[in-house]
C-alpha cells in the first residue's frame, strides 16, 4: 500500500469536498445517487452491519438511494454485482474477499459503474476501489486495558479466517497487552468462516478452559462464551456493551461512513474510484476508535490508555501493522 494512492481527509476538505453530512447538502437537493450494497453475510454480522448502517444513514439523509442484498454466497456474488450494475446503480459497495478475481472481472465489464469493495488485494482500473477494516488502533488500546486486568495472565482472541486484516487486528490487541504486561500469554483461535456465532462461542469456551480470563471477540459469538463463564470480553467493530452490559467492557470500533463519504464524493465529482480508501477508517481520521466502560479497568490503566489514544490521534504514535498469522 503506497501513500500516493491514499488521499488524506484533510486534502479532501481543503479541496472543498467535506466528508461530513453538510458536505453533501448539494447532493441531497439533487436526485439521490443510486447505491447498492452486496453483503456476503447477514447484515446482523458486525462487519456488514457497519456498512449497512452507514448506507442506511446516508439514505435517510437523502444523499443516496440504497438497495441491498444480504447472505450472498461466493458463487452468486458476481451475478449480484452484474445485476445491480445493469439496474443503473452508480456505486456498488460490498466485499471481494471470497471473489477477488471474479469481482475485478465484473468491474472491468462495467467501466461506467463504480465498485468500492472490502478487499485484501489492490485496486484495479479506474472503477474498482478497495478498503480495509483498520480498527487495529482501538484493538491495541483495548489490549492495554486487558493486559492490566487479567488475573490468570492469559488472554484469548477468537477470529474468523487468518486473512491480513483479521491478523492485524488480533496482533494489535496482543501488542497492546504486551505493552503493559510482557509476561501475559495470548491464545488464538480461528473459526474458519466470517459468520458462525455458535462456533465462535465454542472457540471462546475452549480458550477459557485453557485459562484465559479475558477474550477479544474479533467474531460475533465470542462474548457469549465470556458471559456464560462470567469473565470479561472485548468487542470489535460495533459496541457490544449494551447487549452484554456485564461482560463487554471495551470495543474496538470501526465506522464506515468516512470511507463511504469519500467514495460518494468521488463518484459525484466524476473522479475515478480506483484507489485505496482504507486510511479514511483510521482513528486519526475519525473512522475508528475505542469505547469502553470507565471504572472496569484500573484507573492507572485507563490513564495510560487515554494518553496513548491521544498520541494515535495526533499522529505521534502508530500502532504496528502486523499482518502475519498470529501464533
Amino acid at each position: 500500500m503506497t501513500k500516493d494512492i491514499l488521499i488524506s481527509r484533510r486534502a479532501v476538505i481543503a479541496s472543498g469536498i467535506a466528508l461530513g453530512v453538510s458536505g453533501f447538502a448539494p447532493l441531497a437537493r439533487a436526485a439521490p445517487m443510486k447505491v447498492a450494497g452486496i453483503h456476503a453475510s447477514p447484515v446482523e454480522n458486525a462487519w456488514n452491519s457497519c456498512l449497512h448502517k452507514a448506507l442506511q444513514d446516508a439514505a435517510k439523509e437523502g444523499v443516496i438511494e440504497y438497495v441491498f442484498s444480504e447472505g450472498v454466497s461466493g458463487t452468486d456474488y458476481p451475478r449480484a454485482m452484474r445485476e445491480y450494475a445493469e439496474q443503473g446503480n452508480k456505486l456498488i459497495i460490498g466485499e471481494a474477499y471470497a471473489v477477488e478475481k471474479e469481482a475485478r472481472q465484473v468491474a472491468a465489464d462495467y467501466p461506467d459503474t463504480a465498485f468500492v469493495l472490502g478487499s485484501s488485494g489492490a485496486e484495479a482500473g479506474g472503477n474498482f476501489g478497495v478498503f480495509g477494516t483498520w480498527n487495529h488502533d482501538g484493538a491495541y488500546l483495548a489490549g492495554m486495558l486487558a493486559g492490566k486486568m487479567t488475573k490468570s495472565n492469559i488472554v484469548g482472541s477468537v477470529g474468523a479466517i487468518p486473512i491480513p486484516e483479521v491478523n492485524m487486528l488480533i496482533n494489535a490487541f496482543a501488542e497492546g497487552v504486551k505493552a503493559v504486561n510482557p509476561d501475559a500469554k495470548h491464545l488464538v483461535s480461528f473459526i474458519g468462516t466470517f459468520f458462525d456465532p455458535p462456533k465462535a462461542r465454542e472457540a471462546g469456551l475452549a480458550q477459557i478452559d485453557a485459562g484465559a480470563d479475558i477474550l477479544f471477540g474479533e467474531r460475533i459469538g465470542t462474548a457469549d462464551a465470556a458471559k456464560e463463564r462470567g469473565i470479561k470480553s472485548v468487542g470489535s467493530l460495533i459496541d457490544y456493551t449494551p447487549r452484554y452490559p456485564d461482560t463487554v467492557f471495551a470495543n474496538a470500533m470501526w465506522y464506515f461512513r468516512p470511507i463511504l463519504n469519500a467514495a460518494i464524493a468521488d463518484v459525484a465529482a466524476g473522479k475515478p474510484v480506483g484507489k485505496n480508501y482504507t486510511l479514511y477508517g483510521l482513528m486519526k481520521e475519525g473512522g475508528s476508535d475505542i469505547v469502553f466502560v470507565k471504572g472496569v479497568a484500573p484507573a492507572d490503566a485507563e490513564a495510560a490508555m487515554e494518553a496513548k489514544r491521544a498520541e494515535i490521534k495526533a499522529g505521534t504514535f502508530e500502532v504496528p501493522k502486523m499482518m502475519d498469522e498470529p501464533k
